[in-house]
């Protein structure tokens, strides 16, 4: 008989959505899956160990091995699952995540809670509960967070089109024209790296793809969709602007290079997995992971930012580089009240946050300002001070302003910057036709190709490298110091609205290139 005791399972409280309404109880026969993400075998510490000149990331092979999840952890769980009528669907001790699928009335007995549909006008249906979870004290030590039982709509994809939707607007830029303007290196391609893209809905064409990429003379990259959930590559909604977006922005800047799309459902559930599963892909290795969806950090649960993080954390110990768009709605991030807000994952101390500007070509010359068309809405950058995250080591002499309505001394958003305005966009092919697509959403995948470049040309992954990125001095990003996006103004060095600057591709390898060598001749 399963124990009696239980205990709350911290951070699993779920609030409804705005406007939402309790409809009904959720069938007793409704099937579903949940993830439950447990605690490190070995606790590790990225933000101290990695991202450092000359540093062996671990393979994924070692890393599993020391901080995977405990057998013993991992057995206690499917007792307790076949103890409450729940079937073991999957089984990933390197990522640390069990899978269980079950009815709903086995799912309410497992984990303590009262399931219920709600509906919101004129927005999604999905399901939730009321309170915390409440496991058996036997297995509450060794959880971190149970994602599924809630299956509301958790984020929203960060692109803007032209709202001319011309072919192409007089200043939009193809990706290969914004990588020159950024003088990425050239003479590599990203061969021998994989870039790895999450998505949460949307997909993506063959035909599109060969169509865009002829028309820049490259030739189509590999690009494998991997299903994550049940997600799946289902072109034919909104949604595919962003995916066509991220495939072809990362592809034209680092044609050389594989591409896997990890299509997840877009809950909480699902954006944890998606990231766990690429992260830990034996079979791909990615080096780089680029993400264009996230949401409020008010908005997620504290349980599932905790496992979000832990795989964040996995993917910095492991050399793989998130690079991760701050949002398109200003400092409020789309929250009404007048309050400024950051959108999570960016704010994660181990995302690479990527900000946004309007870049023009004037008399030759590349010029930015921060990226703010609220007035005619189309749009502003993300970016700010976390609410959730202290400020970490590597922004302690970034001169980080306090979050400008609580005044907590938190994370400081974004990192980086690159062209996100709709009006000087990126020209894409979109369900067979031609788009011009802005957003912080293209800047994620526009560094994500960088990256890529720059692991061929080093011969070595960055991985999680912002601190060597802040460290780097002089300065070699180009510093954008006019503009603002509602609370935070742009100014000299690090701000709240673009970060440290946009790419200047070549100084930022040759920074790069030196350090590693210094460190390198150090260990001799």
């Amino acid at each position: 008989m399963p124990t009696k005791k239980r205990i709350a399972l911290a951070g699993s409280e779920h609030h409804p959505m705005a406007g939402a309404k309790r409809i009904k109880a959720a069938p007793s026969g409704e099937l579903m899956t949940v993830t439950v993400v447990l605690r490190r075998r070995s606790d590790v510490k990225p933000s101290k160990t990695a991202g450092k000149p000359g540093e062996r990331f671990a393979s994924r092979v070692e890393y599993a091995a020391i901080h995977g999840a405990d057998a013993g952890d991992m057995a206690a769980i499917e007792k307790f699952a076949h103890t409450h009528g729940l079937t073991v669907m999957e089984l990933h001790a390197e990522s640390r995540r069990i899978v269980l699928s079950g009815p709903a009335w086995a799912m309410q007995e497992a984990f303590g809670v009262k399931l219920s549909h709600y509906a919101v006008r004129g927005g999604p249906q999905y399901r939730s509960h009321s309170g915390s979870i409440q496991l058996p004290a036997e297995i509450h030590a060794a959880v971190m967070a149970v994602l599924g039982l809630d299956n509301r709509p958790i984020a929203k994809p960060h692109f803007r089109v032209h709202k001319k939707k011309k072919a192409a607007a007089p200043a939009s830029f193809t990706a290969v024209q914004l990588a020159g303007l950024y003088n990425f290196p050239t003479g590599v391609t990203g061969a021998g790296q994989t870039i790895a893209i999450l998505e949460l809905g949307g997909g993506y064409s063959a035909a599109d793809l060969n169509t865009y990429f002829s028309g820049l003379k490259l030739q189509t990259p590999a690009v494998t969709a991997v299903s994550v959930d049940k997600g799946q590559n289902t072109p034919g909604s909104a949604a595919d602007g962003e995916v066509m977006l991220d495939i072809e922005v990362a592809g034209a800047v680092a044609p050389g290079a594989k591409i896997a799309v990890y299509f997840a459902p877009n809950t909480s559930q699902g954006f944890s997995d998606g990231i766990a599963q690429a992260v830990h892909d034996t079979a791909r290795n990615p080096s780089v992971l680029s993400i264009s969806w996230g949401g409020p950090e008010e908005s997620w649960s504290q349980q599932a930012i905790s496992a979000m993080t832990g795989a964040l954390e996995d993917a910095a110990s492991l050399g793989v580089t998130v690079t991760v768009a701050a949002g398109d709605d200003g400092s409020s991030d789309g929250v009404t009240g007048g309050k400024a807000h950051v959108d999570f994952p960016a704010s994660s101390p181990y995302s690479l946050a990527c900000g946004g500007t309007k870049a023009q070509v004037v008399a030759g010359k590349l010029t930015e300002q921060v990226w703010n068309e609220t007035a005619s809405k189309e749009g502003a950058t993300g970016g700010g001070v976390s609410n959730i995250f202290a400020i970490p080591a590597y922004q302690t002499a970034a001169k980080v302003p306090t979050q400008v309505n609580t005044g907590f001394a938190g994370r400081g958003v974004p990192d980086v910057a690159g062209d996100a305005d709709p009006t000087t966009g990126y020209n894409t092919i979109v369900d067979g036709k031609p788009q011009v697509i802005g957003g912080t959403s293209a800047v994620a995948p526009l560094w994500a190709g960088l990256v890529a470049l720059l692991n061929q040309q080093l011969g070595a992954s960055l991985g999680y490298f912002n601190a060597r990125l802040y460290a780097i001095s002089p300065p070699v990003l180009n510093d954008i110091t006019t503009g603002n996006n509602g609370a935070y103004s742009a100014g000299p060095g690090w701000d709240p609205c673009t970060g440290l600057g946009t790419p200047e591709g070549v100084a930022l390898e040759s920074a790069l290139q030196t350090t590693s060598t210094a460190a390198a001749a150090a260990k001799k």
